[in-house]
């Protein structure tokens, strides 16, 4: 099926900020692969919704992306049933500590195969697609990956190396394909919680005086692919200013 409307594959896009990018893309008149890899129950309720709004728009795509063999697979998918890709946002992301002395080579594996490996075979699968549509990768990096966090040595490791592929790939695939990054700083509390003591100590270090919202996110993500045709290897902060360390 080949259709008119442009097609983005999102990674991670059933819950949180994954969702809320996927929603946003929607509203703007993109149809949708949607990907996950656990989380099949709420990306069927979403694909749900945005099919109430426009059917046939969603594909929904689940894949454990340590798999490098099934990335290929993704891509293939979301040509097949819409003809074309004009985007990729590699969302999706695992993330714990990984304090010196403890530190496991599955949890090495696991955060950078998530983190760095994935988003770049991925890349390179849909290196040929994108550039028939002169097309654009939006990676989700983090604030972490220029200024690292206490005890997550290697997941800080694993976002550095996504935004120096950022950077790199934006080289390789120039002109055809443009390639960015979106750095959030404190968008949602991590799930597995922390204390309101812990809250208020981050949020005083943000010039903002406030977390950001998973829609903060989206707009960037939008913006990169629809808004800003000149803009490629750039690494947009979305932090409230807390990376200017004040």
């Amino acid at each position: 099926m080949t259709d008119t409307r442009p097609v983005a594959l999102v990674t991670g896009a059933a819950r949180r900020v994954g969702a809320a990018i996927a929603r946003r893309l929607h509203a703007a008149g993109y149809d949708l692969a949607l990907h996950c890899r656990r989380s099949r129950r709420e990306l069927d309720e979403l694909i749900a919704e945005l099919e109430q709004a426009r059917p046939r728009s969603t594909l929904a795509l689940q894949a454990d992306l340590a798999q490098s063999e099934a990335l290929p697979d993704l891509v293939d998918a979301a040509l097949e049933r819409f003809g074309r890709l004009d985007a990729v946002v590699n969302n999706a992301s695992s993330f714990e500590p990984t304090p010196l002395g403890a530190t496991t080579a599955a949890q090495w594996d696991e955060l950078f195969a998530s983190n760095a490996r994935a988003p770049f075979f991925l890349a390179q699968a849909a290196a040929a697609a994108l550039a028939d549509a002169r097309g654009c990768i939006v990676n989700l990096v983090d604030i972490y990956a220029e200024r690292p966090l206490p005890r997550h040595a290697v997941y800080s490791m694993a976002k550095a190396a996504l935004l120096m592929m950022t950077r790199s790939l934006a080289l390789d695939l120039a002109p055809q394909v443009r390639v960015n990054a979106i750095a959030p700083g404190a968008i949602l509390w991590p799930e597995a919680g922390k204390s309101s003591a812990e809250q208020q100590a981050l949020l005083a270090r943000i010039p903002l005086q406030r977390c950001g919202t998973p829609d903060d996110v989206a707009s960037a993500v939008l913006w990169l692919l629809r808004d800003a045709p000149y803009v490629t290897g750039e690494v947009i902060r979305i932090d409230g200013g807390r990376s200017l360390g004040i």
